[in-house]
């Protein structure tokens, strides 16, 4: 690039562009929402059979167009401001050392040359001739700066080194000018999708490398704005984000989704819009990597004879797949299932009145993360916060997603007309296995502070005029999760539930951080965890919440084993809605605590 191109060119007609697209990318998601969240719930509930379905597919398939279109050009919009920027940048040093330069009497030559006046006082009885420089390499080479310096040193007109000085700048101005076009240049030409009509996992790969490359060449853009605290304290996240200008944020979302997918504190929708980004993303990635996985041989097994006796073993060949490809297989199959488990719900929004459904974290990291819910938790009166336990992963999130789904179901109807916001959070590693792992504590502590800080982001980022009415909710080893936040935090709730507990991490309900009476517990018939939790987690016998001394509320339970206090139409459901709405007072409670009269009225719990 030469000074002239730098000269006439025009930042503004970069971020005016980057506008265009930036709208582009607007109306696609616009049109998304409409597809997912109305025209297609409304199909479903108008029609039905197989016409229904079929345009149901190809809804499905439109709506997964549009948020391609929106990434793209949301990205499109960000690296025109990014490259705009840089320009502009090099731009204004530009303008600044010619203006310095005509100030000081020199002259700026098209070719970025300066001419310089002679000396205003006689050396040696001779007045310094004047003269022109061009620009220098000083600024990169160490031998060319040490001989410009001599040369001014020993040049008898001062005029000199001052146009050494103008020259140079104009030159660092137009190099830094050249190097940003070549570094967007190849960005901004990767930012094309291929000339077919279908947005393949392929498409959805290059999105990340394309976001990847725009991030790189756009850190300076990036860094420039106004950067997320490192407290990571919610409030302090949302202040953050509501300070931000709109293209700011477009930019956050367009090169760091993950980042503010995981930001506490953000709007809902702010969060969604990230974290389905990093989902699609995802997919796509793994989906190809799989594809490309031999899949495991259908021989697995053989017999072989030994002492008389057939045993069952695996067979060399699945051996030999197994130590090479087994667990990368294993890890790409059980995400893929959970992100397909995550989609199902997406899907069924409208089903039944079902509200759309928001990513507010995912994750396919090791177990992988998940946190899902079922109507907008900003803007909702309850929310409840459901922590799933032992075993629970990003292959098994389809079931933990479903129990908040039918318990919004119950929820809703149970509202009076409020808003109801149920959620399902998978945003800790769980333990694996109930006799190796589900005996330590130290998964409950190490997940306890995230807890916290999603619990205070919701509190953080409702947009309603009152606060929310807040239940948590534990199964299994999430109710001693839940324990360890109240434990070693502040609990931002007003009800808790424990269904199946093995144990909390406390000795008694008064040390739950809510309100006194609002500690209830389910304990489902031929339900194991409770008992053997007493033994397992705590260790000596300890405490749990089943425990009468333990003071919690004992809701009546007319389901059965350690999974069934989410069955549709059960009595543990139903009780479970009822306190979510903060109908406490209509939960039926176990005969034994029956005569204690209303939860409220209960002077015995502590």
């Amino acid at each position: 690039m030469d000074i002239a191109t730098l000269k006439a060119l025009k930042p503004s007609e970069f971020e005016e562009a980057a506008d265009g697209y930036r709208a582009t990318s607007d109306m696609a998601s616009t049109a998304k929402e409409a597809i997912e969240n109305k025209i297609t719930p409304s199909l479903r509930n108008q029609l039905d059979g197989k016409a229904m379905e079929a345009a149901v597919a190809q809804l499905k398939e439109l709506g997964k167009d549009f948020h391609y279109i929106q990434t793209e050009c949301a990205l499109a919009s960000t690296a025109l401001n990014g490259f705009a920027f840089d320009m502009a940048a090099a731009k204004r040093k530009l303008e600044a050392a010619m203006e310095d330069a005509t100030a000081a009497g020199c002259a700026v030559g098209p070719d970025g040359s300066v001419s310089f006046p002679a000396g205003s006082e006689e050396v040696d009885g001779k007045v310094p001739e004047g003269g022109t420089v061009s620009p220098s390499t000083s600024a990169t080479d160490p031998t060319s700066a040490a001989m410009e310096r001599q040369a001014i040193n020993m040049h008898p007109n001062p005029n000199f080194g001052k146009a050494i000085g103008f020259a140079n700048r104009i030159g660092d101005a137009v190099r830094e000018a050249t190097e940003a076009d070549a570094k967007w240049a190849p960005k901004l030409r990767a930012l094309k999708a291929d000339d077919d009509l279908k947005v393949s996992d392929k498409d959805w790969s290059d999105v990340k490398s394309d976001q990847d490359g725009v991030s790189e060449a756009g850190k300076k853009y990036l860094d420039s704005f106004p950067q997320p605290p490192e407290s990571g304290d919610p409030k302090d996240n949302a202040a953050w984000w509501k300070g931000l200008t709109d293209e700011q944020k477009s930019a956050y979302i367009s090169m760091r989704p993950d980042s503010v997918g995981k930001l506490d504190g953000l709007p809902a929708t702010v969060r969604d819009e990230a974290n389905r980004i990093v989902l699609d993303e995802t997919r796509a990635r793994y989906q190809l990597q799989f594809d490309s996985i031999p899949k495991p041989p259908t021989n697995e097994w053989t017999y072989i004879a030994s002492n008389g006796w057939a045993s069952k073993v695996h067979t060399d060949e699945w051996m030999e797949w197994n130590e090479k490809y087994g667990e990368r297989y294993d890890h790409l199959d059980k995400s893929l299932n959970g992100m397909q488990a995550i989609q199902d719900r997406f899907d069924k929004t409208g089903e039944r009145g079902l509200p759309e459904a928001y990513l507010l974290g995912f994750s396919a990291d090791d177990d992988g993360r998940a946190i899902v819910a079922n109507g907008n938790p900003d803007t909702a009166d309850h929310q409840a916060v459901y922590v799933p336990g032992t075993t629970s992963d990003l292959n098994s999130i389809g079931g933990n997603i479903n129990r908040m789904v039918s318990l919004w179901d119950v929820a809703h109807a149970k509202s009076g007309g409020q808003t109801v916001s149920t959620i399902t959070w998978l945003g800790y590693d769980a333990p694996d296995e109930v006799a190796k792992d589900a005996r330590h504590d130290s998964y409950a502590y190490d997940g306890a502070p995230a807890f916290n800080n999603f619990l205070d982001g919701l509190e953080a980022s409702h947009t309603g005029d009152t606060p929310p009415h807040r239940t948590v909710i534990g199964h299994s080893y999430g109710s001693s999760l839940i324990g360890a936040a109240a434990q070693k935090g502040t609990l931002n709730a007003d009800d808790v539930v424990f269904a199946g507990s093995p144990g909390v991490l406390v000795s008694g309900a008064d040390e739950m951080d809510v309100p006194k009476g609002h500690v209830w517990n389910e304990e489902g018939g031929s339900d194991p965890v409770p008992e053997l939790g007493r033994y397992f987690l705590g260790g000596d016998g300890s405490i749990i919440p089943s425990d009468p001394d333990f003071g919690a509320h004992q809701m009546a339970t007319d389901t059965h084993g350690h999974g069934g206090y989410w069955d549709p139409h059960s009595k543990s459901l139903l009780n479970q809605g009822l306190v979510v709405v903060g109908k406490g007072d209509d939960v039926e409670l176990k005969p034994s605590y029956g005569t204690f009269g209303p939860p409220g009225s209960w002077d015995h719990v502590k």
